[in-house]
């Protein structure tokens, strides 16, 4: 084999090499000549030795590192086999001219992944009574130590029979919703949930009326599946029927969230369900109805949701425990149409087999206990305290330039601006106040956008909404001032 050719004259080979044998590049523990193959081309990638130069005899190296000649002599071996290096017989092993593309150390990525924030106003938390949390943990330890053999094996795609049967118990005496455990899928989410029925009822480019404003999350996800959302604009009543009709007359699907309206939060009259239950007829469509904070209502009886007046014939519902629980479950549900229960079952089994069987027995043990319920009427007495307080320091902290309507129920409220403010004064206060929840604008698709905020009143100590809220009031004058001066 010749010597590699280089613009220079090689320099002498260095009496010792910068070697460093414990650094992160190192695998510690392993044999002492993938450790020092590791340090080698760390050392060669690093530029600490140039192309051309060559490396210390097997000899010198050994003593210097003191590893075994045969050590130094694999590592060479392998530097050669890998392109690092080049041996001449006669005159020694030199540093390839050219090195393998190769990082010289792990690359982070650039794309920041942000967990979404907890402070106050955030929409998504909860509180769980700590005699419920004692319950749960109870119930799950229980539940390990009777483990059985339906965790070691692939189960039903609709998740266990046990929970989807506590479910329909609850539906019934909550929701009014009559429905066999059979129709009943669990899932990870209400997202999970419209991403699974959606391609069970569903083609390509179909159309989904959504609500305008409406859930950001559910019209991306419409989307991310390769349906078209058409927006639907939002009232006092809720969703206006016979806009969808003008705008998407053979839609194939709603999303709707008729209990509590996101974000506006107004319930969608009788008038308009039956409208809408209607169309579905008509159309041969589904209603697919997000009933995701029905359990907290603060003011009267709620209405039956849509599925109980349709009887479960072209309404899908969707549930979750995450607000009833606790996000961090990562349990939902949904529950079908008798004839959609095998397109349901086969979309499910294709997409991720089946849900996660540890938790159904705990969460089944606290709907069949009573402790579910109980948890409900101990956080929604919290969540009416935080509503209550966040909404009149809001209004008096603002000189009533803030218009928030108390919901009656939910874990959410809007505090708007009068409707010929500028959006730009929502987005310049809640910057200013470094405040958590979404601007209004963000919700809205084609109608015409609003100014104010959606913020989250549940989960959050009331003296930390208080501050908080009197933090964005007085943000809010300030941002209203300097827009008068600008005009």
């Amino acid at each position: 084999m010749r010597k590699i050719s280089t613009n220079s004259r090689p320099s002498p080979a260095k009496s010792e090499l910068p070697l460093d044998l414990t650094g992160p590049h190192v695998t510690q523990g392993a044999s002492a000549a993938h450790r020092l193959y590791q340090a080698l081309c760390e050392m060669i990638v690093g530029g600490l030795v140039m192309p051309g130069e060559p490396l210390p005899p097997s000899r010198t190296l050994a003593k210097q590192t003191g590893f075994r000649r045969n050590a130094v002599v694999t590592a060479y071996e392998r530097l050669i086999a890998d392109g690092f290096a080049q041996a001449t017989v006669g005159s020694g092993t030199f540093v390839a001219a050219r090195i393998p593309a190769r990082a010289s150390e792990a690359r982070k990525p650039k794309v920041a992944i942000e967990a979404p924030r907890q402070g106050a106003f955030s929409l998504g938390c909860t509180h769980i009574d700590e005699r419920a949390l004692q319950r749960f943990r109870g119930f799950v330890g229980r539940r390990m130590r009777a483990f059985g053999d339906e965790h070691l094996h692939y189960g039903d795609p609709r998740g266990s029979r046990e929970l989807r049967v506590a479910i329909a118990d609850h539906l019934l005496s909550a929701r009014g919703l009559r429905c066999d455990p059979e129709q009943i899928m669990l899932t990870s989410g209400t997202l999970h949930a419209l991403r699974i029925v959606l391609s069970a009822i569903l083609k390509p480019n179909d159309q989904v009326w959504c609500e305008d404003p409406g859930y950001p999350a559910a019209r991306k996800t419409i989307a991310h599946c390769g349906y078209r959302a058409v927006s639907v604009p939002v009232d006092e009543h809720g969703l206006r029927v016979i806009r969808g009709r003008t705008a998407a007359a053979t839609a194939r699907a709603a999303y709707v969230t008729p209990s509590h309206q996101f974000p506006l939060g107004v319930q969608m009259s009788m008038t308009r369900r039956l409208e809408l239950l209607d169309w579905a007829k008509e159309a041969g469509a589904f209603v697919l109805e997000d009933d995701y904070d029905s359990e907290f209502r603060y003011d009267g009886a709620p209405l039956m949701s849509l599925a109980g007046i349709d009887h479960l014939q072209r309404v899908i519902y969707m549930g979750t425990f995450a607000k009833t629980l606790f996000p961090g479950l990562r349990i939902g549900y949904c529950a079908v149409p008798e004839q959609l229960i095998g397109q349901v079952a086969a979309a499910r089994a294709a997409l991720d087999r089946f849900p996660a069987t540890l938790m159904e027995g705990a969460v089944a043990d606290m709907l069949n206990s009573g402790a579910f319920a109980q948890n409900l009427k101990r956080v929604r007495k919290l969540y009416r305290e935080a509503r209550d307080a966040l909404a009149t320091t809001l209004q008096d902290a603002s000189d009533g330039h803030l218009s928030v309507p108390v919901p009656s129920q939910g874990l959410h409220l809007v505090a708007r601006f009068d409707p010929a403010v500028e959006l730009v004064v929502a987005s310049r206060a809640k910057e200013a106040a470094r405040a958590e929840g979404w601007l209004l604008a963000d919700t809205f698709s084609r109608t015409r956008p609003l100014p104010g905020f959606v913020l989250g009143f549940s989960g959050h100590r009331v003296p930390q909404l208080v501050t908080e809220a009197e933090k964005l009031a007085r943000e809010s004058l300030s941002a209203l001032r300097a827009n008068a001066r600008r005009r």
